[in-house]
């Protein structure tokens, strides 16, 4: 992990096609600007890490559609 100081307005690149700019500064939070290409995927921690959780789950509750079918027909011939 590479850890760098910068101050309101100062820039860094990534490669020659990405640059980050500090664009405010506050109490508890600092404003990035990020100026990329349009096919860059730029996402927050936070949705990548709900993305992950929900293939997790999603996994993890995979039927066969036979079974499915199973469950939707003894529901039926018990409410009959």
């Amino acid at each position: 992990m590479l850890i760098l100081t910068r101050k309101k307005g100062q820039s860094f690149f990534i490669d020659e096609n990405i640059k980050i700019t500090v664009y405010d500064i506050g109490n508890d939070t600092a404003r990035i600007a990020i100026d990329a290409p349009m096919d860059v995927k730029i996402l927050r921690e936070e949705l990548v890490e709900a993305a992950e959780s929900n293939e997790e789950a999603a996994h993890q509750k995979e039927m066969k559609i036979s079974d499915i079918k199973k469950v939707f027909m003894t529901s039926n011939k018990k409410n009959k």
